[in-house]
């Protein structure tokens, strides 16, 4: 990625001469660079998973989670640079408890959203600073039923019934598009979301990685929580089943 111009890259608040700010988009393929995110909003709530690549062997399993909890009722998914991904959850969990604070009740999840995406964009806004080269994937569920949402590196943040960020993103959308997800469980979602991942990562298969599998839903009392492991182990086994079957036709 070039300037047309030389120094339009330096500072966050210049403009090149075509309207391009190039350190947004310098932040973008950070989160391009990274592992595969989704978010799936079905009939009773949504999931999260994740393709969480494993650095050194040395590292703890589970270390580094990439899904984190924001308040009892809000998850949020990153991909891009972690340290960044850090910071915008601390963020958000500062924002949904001064919620809590002030109105006495959790916060919902246009509110959240809107909060951690002007937080976000006021990165992009001034020279002493860089945009965070991250984007986060909020899922939550409220009174009026789920939500999710998809925060960029620039700010901008749009509502989903699914979304993907990060490397595999394009394969991600396409298979998430096939999905019927109003006619469709939690239950069902995970195991699509376990597929998905796995499919996505059959481009890097000598890099080793960890699922990381969430949901907020009526069967987890609109809590945020990680899915239960034996239902997740049920959806890993499946998703490497199908990943084999598919290996099996192409050499075929």
């Amino acid at each position: 990625m070039s300037s047309i111009g030389t120094g339009y890259d330096v500072s966050v608040s210049t403009y090149s001469p075509d309207g391009r700010v190039f350190q947004v988009e310098y932040a973008g393929k950070a989160v391009e660079n990274s592992g595969t995110a989704i978010g799936i909003r079905v009939k009773d709530g949504v999931v999260l998973a994740v393709e969480k690549l494993i650095q050194s062997k040395l590292l703890v399993p589970g270390a580094n989670r990439r899904i984190q909890n924001v308040d009892r009722h809000i998850g949020i998914a990153t991909a891009g640079l972690l340290a960044d991904g850090r910071h915008i959850v601390k963020r958000a969990r500062e924002e949904a408890q001064a919620w809590r604070d002030i109105y006495k009740r959790p916060i919902n999840g246009p509110d959240i959203a809107m909060r951690v995406g002007d937080y976000v964009a006021a990165y992009t806004l001034y020279s002493s600073v860089r945009p965070f080269g991250s984007s986060t994937i909020i899922a939550t569920m409220d009174n009026t039923g789920p939500k999710l949402y998809m925060v960029e590196p620039s700010g901008l943040y749009w509502g989903y019934h699914g979304t993907a960020i990060g490397k595999g993103r394009q394969v991600a959308k396409t298979e998430i598009e096939k999905l019927n997800l109003e006619e469709m469980t939690c239950r069902e979602a995970v195991k699509h979301a376990a597929r998905i991942i796995y499919n996505v990562h059959g481009d890097a298969k000598d890099k080793v990685f960890e699922l990381e599998l969430s949901w907020v839903c009526e069967e987890s009392k609109g809590l945020h929580q990680f899915v239960p492991k034996e239902i997740a182990d049920e959806a890993e086994q499946l998703a490497k089943a199908a990943l084999d079957d598919d290996d099996d036709m192409d050499e075929d």
